[in-house]
C-alpha cells in the first residue's frame, strides 16, 4: 500500500477516535437539561473521559514498547465508541460516569500504538502531521455530530454515536495488514536504534506542558473573552472556539511542511515565540482583530504538536510508545490542571487579566528548547544490519 494511502487512513482513523474526546463537553448541556445534572455532576463526566485518557496513555505506551500491540487499533477505536455510545442509554449516574471513563480509556489504548504506526507507515514528521491534522478535524466535528445525532432525538438517540468507531476500525485493518507485511518482525516495528536522551525529552515534555497550559485555558475561556471584548453574543464566542480549532488543523500541516527546509526544534522555538505575540494580541486587542489573532495562536500552538511528537520519539528511540503516550497524553492532562487557577483568577479580577499570565507559558516553552539539540534520527535496525552491524556515520537526508 502507497505511504500517502496508508497516512490518509490512519488520520481519517485519527478523527474517528478523537471525536470522541470532544464528544464529552459538547454532551453536558443535553445531560444539563435531561438530567439535571449540576455542573459539578457535568464536570465530574469531562473529568472522567480526559483525565483517565491523559494518564493512562503512558502506560499504554509502556506495554506498547514491550509487547507489539498492533491489534489495539481498531479495538480501542471500538472501545472509545462503545463506551460513548452507551452513555446515554442509562439514567444512573454511576452508570453512565463508567460509560464515558470506558470512552476514555479506549482513546488512551488508541494514541500510543497507533503514533507508532504512523511513524512506521509514514516515515517522518510530515506523515505525523497529516495524521495530527485527523485528530484536530475529528475533535472540531464532534459538537456537529452531538447536535445532529443528540438534538434530534435526545439522548436516548446516543447509541448512533458508535458509527465513526465502526468507520474507524475499518480503516485501520488495511493499513496494520500493509505495516505487518513491510516490517515483518517486531523488532523492526519498534522503532530503530540509537541512544537515549532523557534529559532533552524531559525538558521537551515541560516545554509541551506549558503549551498545553495555553491550549487548554484559550480553550475554556476564549468564547467568553471575545463575547465580552466585541460585544457579541453567543455567536461570536462559538465563532472563537471555530477559528481555535481551524488553526489547529492549519498549524498541524504548516509544521510538517517547515521542518523540511528547517529543523524541527527550530520550528518549534520560533512558532513559541509567534505564539506569545499572538496571545499577547488576544488579551490586548478589542474588536474583529481578535479574531485574527485567535487564528494566529492557535496555529503558532499547533505547529509544534506533530513534530514533538517525533522528537520525543528520536529522544527515546527505544521506548517510542512511551515517548508518544507523554507527549500525547500526560503532558496534556498536566497543562489542563491550570484551567481552575485561571477561573478562579478571573473570578477575583478579571477574564483579561487572567488570561494575561498565558503569554508566558510560550516564553517558557521557548527558554526550555533554546539550547535543545535536534536530535539524529535512528536508523532502522535493517538499515543497520545492511551496514554489517555499524551505523552509517553520515547525517539524515531529511529531518523527522
Amino acid at each position: 500500500m502507497p505511504r500517502n494511502t496508508s497516512i490518509t487512513l490512519l488520520s481519517v482513523g485519527h478523527a474517528c477516535v478523537d471525536v470522541y474526546q470532544g464528544a464529552v463537553a459538547s454532551l453536558v448541556p443535553f445531560f444539563v437539561a435531561e438530567r439535571a445534572y449540576g455542573y459539578a455532576a457535568a464536570s465530574g463526566l469531562v473529568l472522567a473521559a480526559s483525565a483517565l485518557s491523559s494518564v493512562a496513555q503512558p502506560v499504554f505506551g509502556a506495554l506498547t514498547d514491550r509487547w507489539a500491540m498492533p491489534w489495539l487499533l481498531p479495538v480501542a477505536t471500538l472501545l472509545s465508541g462503545v463506551g460513548m455510545a452507551l452513555c446515554g442509554v442509562s439514567d444512573s449516574y454511576a452508570v453512565t460516569l463508567a460509560c464515558v471513563a470506558l470512552s476514555g480509556l479506549g482513546v488512551a489504548a488508541y494514541h500510543p500504538e497507533s503514533a507508532r504506526v504512523a511513524r512506521l507507515a509514514g516515515g517522518g514528521h510530515r506523515a505525523m502531521a497529516w495524521f495530527s491534522l485527523g485528530g484536530n478535524v475529528g475533535f472540531a466535528l464532534a459538537p456537529l455530530l452531538v447536535s445532529a445525532v443528540v438534538a434530534a432525538g435526545g439522548l436516548r438517540l446516543s447509541p448512533l454515536l458508535v458509527v465513526p468507531a465502526l468507520v474507524g476500525s475499518a480503516l485501520c485493518l488495511p493499513v496494520l495488514r500493509a505495516v505487518r507485511r513491510t516490517a515483518g518482525a517486531r523488532g523492526r516495528t519498534a522503532g530503530g536504534t540509537g541512544r537515549d536522551e532523557p534529559a532533552a525529552f524531559v525538558r521537551l515534555s515541560l516545554a509541551v506542558v506549558c503549551r498545553s497550559v495555553v491550549f487548554v485555558g484559550l480553550s475554556a475561556f476564549v468564547s467568553l473573552h471575545v463575547q465580552q471584548r466585541t460585544g457579541g453574543g453567543t455567536a461570536a464566542g462559538t465563532a472563537a472556539l471555530f477559528v481555535l480549532y481551524l488553526g489547529g488543523a492549519v498549524g498541524s500541516v504548516l509544521g510538517g511542511r517547515l521542518a523540511d527546509r528547517w529543523d524541527r526544534v527550530t520550528v518549534c522555538r520560533w512558532s513559541y515565540l509567534a505564539t506569545a505575540v499572538a496571545v499577547a494580541g488576544i488579551v490586548i486587542a478589542g474588536g474583529p482583530v481578535l479574531y485574527l489573532f485567535v487564528a494566529l495562536a492557535s496555529a503558532g500552538l499547533y505547529v509544534p504538536f506533530s513534530l514533538q511528537v517525533t522528537l520525543a520519539q528520536d529522544y527515546l528511540p527505544s521506548r517510542v510508545g512511551t515517548a508518544a503516550g507523554v507527549t500525547l497524553g500526560l503532558t496534556v492532562s498536566v497543562g489542563g490542571l491550570a484551567a481552575p487557577l485561571v477561573g478562579s483568577l478571573a473570578d477575583a479580577t478579571s477574564l483579561r487579566t487572567a488570561l494575561a499570565p498565558l503569554v508566558l507559558m510560550p516564553v517558557l516553552s521557548w527558554l526550555l528548547l533554546r539550547t535543545l539539540p535536534e536530535p539524529a534520527v535512528p536508523r532502522p535496525p535493517e538499515a543497520v544490519r545492511g551496514t554489517g552491524g555499524a551505523e552509517d556515520p553520515r547525517p539524515p537526508a531529511g529531518r523527522g
